[in-house]
């Protein structure tokens, strides 16, 4: 099961991290992504297992790619970076499989 598309309201464009250049950070070709946007500020552990700020999550399916570190354009133009990326799994249970993309 997923989350329903009537809720998917928005669109986010994910620039995926590649990684860092002499010339700063490399990233890959935009890619729209159709979710729900959240903008409500909550603490959050990174990968390395700090906790920091994320003042925007977003509601994906599963699949979706948006690696650490990723370039992302919420609806209202605002440019942040993925913090994280968490698979939304409910094994089975009736309860929505979705992504949940963590945003600084």
């Amino acid at each position: 099961m997923r989350i329903p598309r009537y809720l998917m309201r928005h669109q986010i464009t994910v620039e995926p991290y590649l990684g860092d250049t002499s010339k700063g950070p490399k990233y890959g070709p935009p890619v729209v992504v159709r979710c729900f946007v959240d903008e409500q500020t909550r603490a959050v552990r990174n990968p390395g297992g700090e906790e920091v700020t994320s003042t925007t999550t977003a509601y994906a399916d599963p699949g979706t790619q948006a690696p650490a570190l990723s370039r992302v354009t919420l609806p209202s133009g605002r440019t942040t970076t993925v913090i994280q990326l968490k698979d939304r799994d409910g094994g089975g249970l009736p309860t929505p499989d979705h992504v949940e993309i963590q945003l600084e």
